[in-house]
């Protein structure tokens, strides 16, 4: 059976590890436009808050499904927040 406990970790680390290179990227890089950082870091907030929102939302499908389904939806947002990172 698939774990919330373990989802939410998954979801705090990726998106926590993100906020992470944000900051690094601020520390690293002397002409970095701050507001443009900023609004990288609201955004993985954001979706931390919807992700955990809909893992606690009553599932359509299986309990399996909903949090695979979860996982893709972090992966692919994620990987777009990487992509903005690495254009900073």
């Amino acid at each position: 059976m698939p774990s919330k406990k373990q989802l939410k970790k998954e979801i705090n680390d990726i998106l926590g590890a993100l906020i992470e290179e944000v900051y690094v990227k601020e520390l690293s890089t002397e002409k970095l436009d701050l507001s443009k950082s900023e609004a990288i870091i609201d955004e993985a907030i954001a979706l931390f808050d919807e992700l955990i929102q809909s893992m606690h939302a009553a599932p359509e499908q299986t309990a399996k499904q909903h949090f695979k389904a979860i996982r893709l939806q972090l992966t692919e947002k994620s990987s777009a927040i990487s992509a903005k990172i690495e254009a900073l």
